[in-house]
């Protein structure tokens, strides 16, 4: 079935000069904080560092440029069921190809999954931006849990794309959409690969081990987890300086990256200034911040997703890597690799386009 029998509607980026007018002149008023007393970065994004990823913003950063090798992914968009999804439908030359999904998380966009995608010309892909993500929208009153985004996905990828079978891949909070794809809809998921593997609940840990484990993670986060709580509790107030200062809106973003990738503090030595500037600026231009957190919101209950009996593979990101192999036992009933990355960090796919499509190569192979 060709794409264009389907009820989809050709998409590409193409953001009015107006807003690009604006952005710039927001940035040429920026006024910088004082640096904190203490070691750089310790307090968060330092002023310096901001000073001088603003000024290249507005010297040497060409939206147009990265507008144009976006746009060289062919996009679209279809309605599901009231959602308006935005996605990139990257269709294999290889007769037969298999479909994987992969879903990004927070606070990305789908642009980080496209050297994913690029690295899996033997397969289709479907990119979708998630609901209040990019250009997808979310509606008033819908619940973003995992659940009811797993239920678009699926609805996108089935009755739109008209595929029958696919395999999953998530990150962040996409991991669970994943998870949740995989464990209720066997008869369409073929497989799942994870980085951002299922965590067993802390009421039921069973080893050393395990227990080890929770107070090695919690070591690392702590301290470094103000923005969950304030961002998920206070969306509007936060917003009140993000939606107006798009200088604050990078500090917030690019502090995550250089915090959760593998890059030892050196965030340019995994994402240099355009990487950084172009997902910040398409969060800047499509004003999502606010609807990016709806599946963090406060309030929201998420069910635990039941076991995952298909084919599945695992590959711990180094952020997580002392992840015990017993946690991947207990979530997926059909394991069939378990394995420590090398290198990679939260932003896996971004980071290392080229391993994770190994992984699902094999993935693919384990279930063609």
């Amino acid at each position: 079935m060709s794409v264009h029998d389907l009820d989809m509607n050709p998409f590409s980026v193409d953001i009015g000069n107006a807003a690009l007018d604006d952005l710039r002149v927001r940035l040429e008023r920026t006024r910088f904080a004082r640096p904190t007393p203490g070691p750089p970065g310790q307090a968060g994004i330092s002023p310096d560092y901001l000073r001088e990823l603003v000024d290249y913003w507005l010297r040497r950063f060409d939206w147009r440029q990265l507008e144009a090798r976006i746009n060289a992914f062919p996009q679209f968009t279809a309605d599901v069921g009231g959602v308006r999804m935005h996605f990139v439908y990257q269709r294999s030359q290889t007769s037969g190809a298999p479909t994987v999904v992969v879903l990004h998380g927070w606070p990305y966009t789908f642009v980080e999954m496209l050297p994913l995608a690029d690295a899996l010309q033997e397969a289709d892909v479907v990119v979708p931006s998630l609901p209040g993500f990019g250009f997808s929208t979310i509606p008033h009153g819908y619940v973003a849990t995992s659940q009811a985004i797993a239920d678009t996905v699926h609805l996108l990828v089935t009755e739109e794309l008209g595929v029958e079978r696919y395999l999953v891949y998530g990150e962040d909070v996409g991991a669970p959409v994943s998870q949740w794809l995989a464990a209720t809809r066997p008869e369409s998921v073929r497989g799942i690969h994870d980085t951002h593997a299922v965590f067993a609940p802390r009421e039921d840990l069973r080893s050393e081990e395990e227990r080890a484990f929770y107070r090695w993670f919690d070591a690392q986060w702590d301290g470094t987890m103000g923005y969950a709580g304030a961002g998920n509790a206070r969306h509007d107030t936060i917003a009140a300086s993000l939606a107006d200062s798009p200088a604050g809106l990078a500090a917030w973003m690019v502090e995550k990256f250089r915090d959760w990738s593998d890059c030892h503090g050196d965030v340019e030595s995994r994402f240099g200034k355009d990487a950084l500037l172009t997902t910040v600026t398409l969060y800047w231009l499509t004003d999502t911040f606010v609807s990016s957190y709806r599946p963090h919101q406060s309030g929201i209950v998420e069910p635990a997703a039941p076991v995952i009996e298909v084919p599945a593979t695992v590959s711990v990101q180094r952020h997580e890597w002392r992840y015990p192999h017993s946690f991947a036992e207990r979530a997926y009933s059909d394991l069939r690799r378990f394995s420590v990355m090398s290198r990679g960090g939260h932003f896996t796919a971004a980071e290392e386009p080229l391993l994770v499509a190994d992984d699902l190569r094999y993935l693919m192979a384990l279930t063609s």
